[in-house]
C-alpha cells in the first residue's frame, strides 16, 4: 500500500486514488458511545462519524460491492461495508444511515455468542458489549443486510489443533445456516489470524471468501480467502497534530475563558 495513505480509514480524501485502483472493503466493529472501561477505543466509531462516512461515500458515487467479486476486476465505484462480531449497537446506530445511503452491509457473527457478550476479550479487562440475539439478527436481515461467520467462539485459529479449528470454522457455518435458513458464504478470521492450514479449512468448509485485517484494495491477483480490508475508525491525534490544532484554535479558546 502507498506509504502516504493513513493506516485507518476516517474520510475518503486520502484513499480516493487508491480506491480507484481496486475493490475496497471497510471494516467496523462497534458503532455508538464507548463505555467508560473500554480498553480498545479504536473499535468504536460514533454514530455521527459513521453517518458522515457513509454519506461521503454515497455522495462520491460509491455503491454496493459484493465480497464474492472483490478478488476480480474493478467494476466502477463499488465498496463493501463489513462489521465484525455482531454487536447490538450496530443494529441500533447503523441501520438508519445504511438505509439512507442505500448501502447493504455484512455482519460477521460469533455463532455461539448470539445474545451474549464479547466474552473472548472480557477476561483481559475489556468492557462488556451486548451481541445481537437471533431476533435482532433477523431484524438485520429483514433490512436487506447479510451475515457471515466469525467462528463459534472467536479464538486465535492458528493456535488451535487442526480438529478444533475445523470445528470453529465449519460448525459455525452450519449453525448459522440452520438458525437463519440461508446460505453462509463468507467467513472472517478472528483477529485477522490465519495461515495456509486455516485457509484450507475455510475453503474446505464451503465458504466462498474470507476476510483478513490486511489494509489494501483487492484486485484479480487477490486470494478470495485473503481479502483485504481497511479498518474504519475516528481520527487519532498525535502530539504534532495536537499542537497544530491548538495553534489554530488558541484565540477562540481564550475568548471562551
Amino acid at each position: 500500500m502507498n506509504g502516504t495513505v493513513p493506516a485507518y480509514y476516517t474520510a475518503l480524501a486520502p484513499f480516493r486514488d487508491l480506491f480507484e485502483r481496486g475493490n475496497p472493503i471497510l471494516t467496523y466493529h462497534k458503532v455508538g458511545p464507548r463505555p467508560r472501561r473500554t480498553r480498545i477505543k479504536g473499535l468504536y466509531v460514533s454514530a455521527d462519524l459513521f453517518t458522515r462516512q457513509v454519506r461521503e461515500l454515497a455522495g462520491a458515487g460509491f455503491a454496493n460491492g459484493a465480497l464474492a467479486a472483490c478478488a476480480g476486476p474493478r467494476t466502477g465505484r463499488r465498496i463493501v461495508i463489513t462489521f465484525d462480531d455482531g454487536y447490538t449497537n450496530v443494529l441500533r446506530h447503523a441501520l438508519a444511515p445504511l438505509a439512507e445511503t442505500n448501502f447493504q452491509a455484512i455482519q460477521f457473527l460469533v455463532a455461539d455468542l448470539l445474545g451474549r457478550h464479547n466474552e473472548w476479550d472480557m477476561p483481559a479487562g475489556e468492557a462488556p458489549e451486548p451481541m445481537m440475539d437471533a431476533a435482532e439478527v433477523r431484524e438485520w436481515l429483514a433490512a436487506g443486510h447479510d451475515i457471515g461467520s466469525h467462528t463459534l467462539t472467536h479464538p486465535w485459529l492458528t493456535r488451535l489443533p487442526r480438529k478444533q479449528a475445523r470445528e470453529e470454522i465449519a460448525a459455525s457455518r452450519k449453525k448459522l445456516e440452520d438458525l437463519f435458513g440461508r446460505p453462509i458464504a463468507h467467513f472472517c478470521y478472528p483477529y485477522g489470524d490465519w495461515n495456509p492450514v486455516v485457509r484450507e479449512l475455510v475453503a474446505e468448509a464451503g465458504y466462498r471468501t474470507a476476510c483478513t485485517t490486511a489494509s489494501d484494495v483487492n484486485t484479480p491477483a487477490t486470494d478470495p480467502f485473503a481479502l483485504r480490508r481497511f479498518t474504519a475508525r475516528y481520527r487519532s491525534r498525535n502530539w504534532r497534530e495536537a499542537k497544530a490544532w491548538l495553534a489554530a484554535h488558541w484565540d477562540a479558546l481564550l475568548r471562551r475563558t
